[in-house]
């Protein structure tokens, strides 16, 4: 094999399947139940341990467990990236702990370079996505209310009504109205109503520790049992330290179980880690025929990240706000599309997330916004704000820049592979967003009766490329499909395909991207296995 490898001989397993997965979240769960189905023999090797809904509890310190627990990944940069609540551990991935806000990416976030010279075109337009987009949505099922929605594209209604309004929200929904800005339930995969036989929410707050009863869709109530069921076999506790070649093909993974190196072959290797392991392993990954590691042509691997930048906005009201009641999503959203006329200088789209559901022991990060307090001020605060205090998140877009990156490092993890450089500076552009959130943020609350207002400092979210799909190899990383350019069997899925984002969370849209990508595999199939 044609790999530049120091390291002691692996466990050499003679069996070859038809696919490896590398990660068992959300679109590696994903790509194991619809290749499994179609009979193709599937292994997915996952690096963290193996969870069930039995071991999801209703706490914070549980909750610290279903974040990322592999290698170190080293921050750096004038505005150091918090990356845990991008990235999980164990069966289900981050999947497990995400908050499940599943909006529409919208027709002009294709084509931001035809319309407005901003960032890149994508590889094809919302026509091209919305059928898989519907199906996807009636195969988890998501809750909302298209009819309020009017920046939603065309599509299919929700199969969900939204869900029901606490006191947070209808003081917030009040605050927008009064300012003329109109607001729409939040659409979310969790259940409103029992679906799939899936249970209602329950609206106790506890998204983020994982969802027992499976009312919020995650892959261990839906894809990975369903991928198992049809023979797909989860290994975990298995950490992929390279993606083996054969001169131009992918031939398999070495990866590392109880400290033994061992070595799985397949027809075809699909990537489905996190936006930062991604890269990291096709660097980690490269051999003689590529020096610069793999599917890095271009030279685009890790590099132009696109990060939405948040601005948190609190409130303090004299009534009960009901904040520990709902979901961690929110309950609302507000969208504002590209070049509306009350802020012409600012191009990009923004999306605010409304009345989240919050704990007093934490307050959704609330303690990092008030260090003026402490003592017996802090006390008198803490007291009164776990029962009267509102929240919302202002998502805002912002272009790709140079100076966002994931590059290796000189340091090494315990398996001696250079350990994960994430570099991030808010650019000027996510600065001038941030500001314009936190002034229309506090309108809101002002109209909204709020007695104190206060706002958190600019913080990082939903990030995407690093991997990027394209026409051009020459200027991406992968084909529409997520197909590598130069490996035709090497496929990879996630955030990190996405030329441009939104200012949304992109989760639903890739999704249905691993859809139109795994149907074209299994369509495909020889084309790809044969290289």
């Amino acid at each position: 094999m044609d790999q530049i490898n120091n390291e002691p001989q692996a466990a050499f397993n003679k069996h070859k399947i038809d696919a490896v997965i590398i990660g068992a979240g959300a679109l590696g769960s994903f790509y194991a139940a619809q290749l499994a189905q179609q009979g193709k023999t599937v292994v997915v090797l996952e690096a963290g341990p193996a969870w069930s809904t039995a071991d999801l509890y209703s706490s914070q310190i549980w909750a610290r467990r279903l974040k990322w627990r592999g290698a170190p990944v080293l921050s750096e940069g004038k505005n150091p990236l918090s990356h845990n609540l991008s990235m999980g551990s164990g069966l289900g991935g981050a999947a497990l702990h995400h908050f499940g806000t599943w909006p529409r990416f919208t027709e002009e976030t294709f084509e931001l370079k035809s319309r407005y010279g901003e960032s890149r075109n994508w590889p094809f337009s919302y026509d091209t996505l919305r059928p898989f987009y519907d199906r996807i949505q009636d195969d988890v099922g998501i809750a909302g209310d298209h009819t309020a929605e009017p920046w939603r594209p065309s599509s299919k209604p929700y199969p969900m009504p939204g869900h029901k309004l606490f006191r947070q929200a209808q003081l917030l929904q009040k605050g927008f109205e009064s300012i003329g800005k109109s607001v729409a339930p939040l659409p979310v995969i969790i259940n409103s109503t029992v679906y799939k036989g899936r249970p209602p929410c329950m609206y106790d707050g506890w998204c983020e520790a994982g969802c027992p009863i499976g009312a919020l869709n995650n892959p261990l109530v839906s894809y990975l049992p369903l991928a198992q069921k049809h023979g797909a076999i989860f290994r975990s506790n298995c950490t992929v330290t390279r993606i083996l070649m054969n001169k131009k093909i992918a031939s398999g993974v070495e990866y590392i179980e109880n400290g033994e190196r061992k070595i799985q072959l397949a027809d075809v290797v699909i990537l489905a880690s996190s936006f930062i392991q991604t890269p990291r392993l096709l660097l980690n990954s490269r051999t003689a025929q590529f020096p610069n590691g793999l599917a890095n042509r271009s030279g685009l691997v890790g590099q132009e990240l696109e990060i939405d930048v948040l601005a948190p906005i609190y409130g303090l009201f004299a009534e009960n706000t009901e904040a520990h009641m709902g979901v961690n999503a929110g309950q609302l959203m507000h969208r504002s599309m590209y070049k509306e006329k009350d802020r012409a200088h600012l191009l990009g789209n923004y999306q605010w997330q409304i009345a989240p559901s919050m704990k007093p022991n934490d307050l959704l990060g609330v303690a990092n916004t008030r260090v003026d307090l402490f003592g017996r001020r802090l006390h008198e605060f803490m007291q009164h704000a776990s029962s009267h205090i509102a929240t919302m998140a202002g998502f805002g877009g912002s272009p790709a820049t140079k100076t966002n990156r994931i590059s290796l490092s000189e340091k090494t993890d315990a398996n001696g592979l250079p350990l994960a450089r994430l570099e991030h500076t808010f650019s000027p552009r996510a600065l001038q967003m941030y500001e314009h959130l936190v002034k229309e943020g506090t309108s809101v609350m002002r109209a909204a009766g709020a007695k104190e207002i206060w706002n958190g400092r600019p913080v990082s979210g939903h990030i995407c490329g690093g991997t990027i799909m394209g026409k051009n190899p020459r200027d991406s990383v992968c084909d529409s499909y997520g197909r590598a350019h130069d490996i035709p069997n090497l496929i990879i899925s996630g955030a990190g395909l996405l030329p441009a984002g939104s200012g949304f969370s992109p989760t639903f849209t890739l999704h249905a991207l691993a859809l139109r990508s795994s149907e074209h595999l299994l369509t495909h199939w020889q084309d790809y296995a044969r290289g």
